[in-house]
């Protein structure tokens, strides 16, 4: 039996996400593991469309903001709704930047910056999609020489997991034949609350990040270079806080990014390890969504520029509805030669895993 075609706790329809763009299909896959759990998910962009966990008294909530069919997807106003992200996720500096003593200039987007891979990255493209089991599908696309003024043909594999840990395992692969930059990420926008009309914004989830720094950004969003201590800033979330308490506070930092939007060095015993980067409970359902990764970066951002957009099954998500937890290198690498590189040659692999893991608290 297609596990699509069975009765799903999402209530998304698989007809409803079929469409033909550039002569590409799209369609709906909805992972579920032996608790009964789902995750679902579109081709198109790789988008996620729901995660159905429950709370501590079992309710169900879909905890992912999305759309119910693939046209809101592709035409959604939030163009980045928890979709994949590529090239480069996050902000290049005026999208300039130098590799192998030649200039590339990449399209502006975001203010004078280039924005999560320009503007037709990789959350608007088709994927190919392969089903491997109820629990797994493999994503592949080719980005092809020159796309959004990108140097080199890169390969991209992502594959979703949902296993019966309920971990959403995301794991990214690429490969390239000419020296590039690339930097991968999933910017899914969680509501741990369950998405509803509106959606609660997310000031009373307390929130812990791995990380000792962050790096503060100017008025354009982009680092200032500085990697500055969290302590006695209200960035330090080595303890659990709500996000809501000092989201308004009277600091410079939270004023250039409208609240959080901002890379935390994630603390590592080595580089590549996967290990613990935050882990976000949401207090009324007692829903707890954990994240681990390989990457050195996390973004933390709280749906600051979100404007009641309609999603799912007639929910809204106004702003700070969401948090979102992405996975990164850290944004302008290319040209801040002291940040973690990027640069992916020819007979390398680039690759990542990150994990988010949901669950209750005890």
């Amino acid at each position: 039996m297609n596990t699509n075609e069975a009765p799903n706790l999402c209530g998304l329809k698989r007809e409803d996400f079929q469409t033909t763009v550039n002569g590409k299909k799209t369609d709906l896959y909805i992972l579920k593991n032996k608790n009964g759990n789902e995750v679902a998910l579109t081709n198109y962009g790789g988008a996620l469309v729901a995660i159905m966990v429950p709370d501590k008294d079992g309710n169900y909530a879909n905890v992912i903001q999305g759309h119910d069919n693939i046209q809101d997807v592709i035409n959604s106003p939030e163009p980045y709704l928890s979709t994949l992200i590529g090239r480069y996720g996050n902000r290049i500096c005026k999208g300039r930047f130098q590799l192998g003593g030649k200039v590339y200039q990449l399209p502006i987007n975001d203010g004078e910056n280039s924005l999560h891979g320009g503007n037709e990255g990789f959350n608007k493209k088709v994927w190919d999609a392969l089903r491997m089991n109820d629990e797994t599908v493999v994503l592949n696309y080719v980005s092809s020489y020159g796309e959004e003024g990108f140097s080199g043909e890169v390969k991209v594999t992502v594959t979703y997991t949902f296993n019966d840990d309920n971990e959403l395992i995301i794991d990214y692969m690429a490969t390239t034949n000419k020296k590039t930059v690339i930097c991968l990420t999933n910017h899914g926008f969680f509501s741990l609350t369950g998405i509803a009309n509106p959606t609660p914004d997310v000031y009373n989830v307390e929130c812990e990040i791995n990380a000792d720094f962050y790096l503060p950004i100017d008025g354009n969003s982009i680092p200032t270079g500085e990697i500055r201590f969290v302590e006695g800033t209200p960035f330090d979330f080595r303890t659990p806080k709500a996000i809501g308490e000092r989201i308004d506070s009277d600091n410079e930092q939270l004023r250039n990014g409208s609240g959080y939007d901002h890379n935390y060095v994630l603390n590592k015993k080595e580089e590549g390890e996967l290990s613990f980067a935050a882990r976000l409970t949401e207090p009324k359902s007692g829903r707890t969504m954990e994240m681990y990764t390989t990457e050195p970066g996390m973004q933390l951002y709280t749906g600051n520029f979100e404007t009641g957009i309609s999603g799912q099954h007639g929910a809204t998500f106004p702003r700070r509805s969401a948090v979102c937890l992405e996975a990164q290198h850290f944004p302008d690498s290319p040209n801040r030669p002291y940040f973690p590189s990027v640069v992916l040659r020819p007979g390398e692999q680039y690759k990542q895993t990150t994990i988010y893991k949901f669950g209750v608290k005890k």
